[in-house]
């Protein structure tokens, strides 16, 4: 049996929703079928409750139920006031890290593995942005020469957007989800837990290497300097931070 839909206010018709015992999961994903098709933008209102009651054909339960999981899932917020309701908006990479990490942590997924999989993810995608030749990092990547390196807020601000950047240029947006936000779940661990001081000059000697290759297309190069960049600093923690790397990773 399927749902009354009826055609909304601008003539479009609601796919019907299927009853049964999830009905605000189906509900849930026609909404979010909606916002992709007709590509609603951050921060567009959708229909109010009365409305999408009537679009939809549901009981007011599995309509708030519906949004309840979208909300959950960071895909709308409930703006409040009188002209407030369910409000599209911006997904980014630390939503869906944020979910991946409820996995890892019920999975029992520990910090070793997590650096495991960013040693198999990371040296990949350079080896990609290379093979674009990705310009991104061109002029943007900080001098080794004149950072403050023993200033940690200069520091941080000079290395915290370099991965993210590498993962931008692969051209494949499924990698670059999954390494964004294994790199946000990887901060979120190590919060604190900046390089040596004495290291942070050929960290960001490292970078630059990397850029340059990227740039200038050498796949093979790229893909082995950030292999020997993300196993440095994996070395470091396992030798000065030992029983974080049998920690399970929190959710966050």
């Amino acid at each position: 049996m399927t749902s009354s839909a009826r055609p909304r206010v601008d003539g479009s018709a609601p796919r019907p929703i299927k009853r049964g015992a999830k009905v605000a999961e189906a509900l849930a994903q026609e909404i979010v079928h909606e916002i992709v098709s007709r590509k609603l933008p951050p921060g567009t209102l959708l229909s109010s409750e009365a409305q999408m009651l009537e679009d939809y054909g549901v009981g007011r339960g599995s309509l708030r139920e519906a949004l309840r999981i979208l909300e959950v899932h960071g895909l709308i917020t409930m703006k409040p006031g009188r002209n407030g309701g369910p409000m599209v908006i911006e997904v980014g990479t630390r939503d869906y890290g944020r979910m991946s990490s409820l996995f890892f942590h019920l999975g029992g997924v520990t910090f070793q593995q997590l650096v495991d999989a960013r040693l198999v993810l990371e040296p990949i995608m350079a080896r990609r942005a290379a093979e674009r030749r990705g310009q991104e990092l061109v002029g943007h990547v900080a001098d080794p020469a004149t950072t403050p390196v023993e200033d940690d807020n200069a520091y941080f601000d000079a290395t915290k957007d370099f991965h993210k950047t590498v993962a931008s240029m692969s051209g494949n947006p499924i990698l670059n989800l999954f390494c964004v936000s294994l790199e946000e779940i990887f901060r979120d661990q190590v919060s604190g837990l900046l390089s040596p001081d004495e290291e942070r000059r050929h960290v960001l000697e490292v970078h630059a290497a990397i850029a340059d290759a990227i740039a200038e297309g050498e796949a093979e190069r790229a893909e082995r300097l950030m292999r020997e960049h993300m196993q440095e600093y994996a070395d470091w923690v396992h030798q000065q931070h030992p029983r974080l790397v049998e920690e399970v990773i929190d959710w966050r």
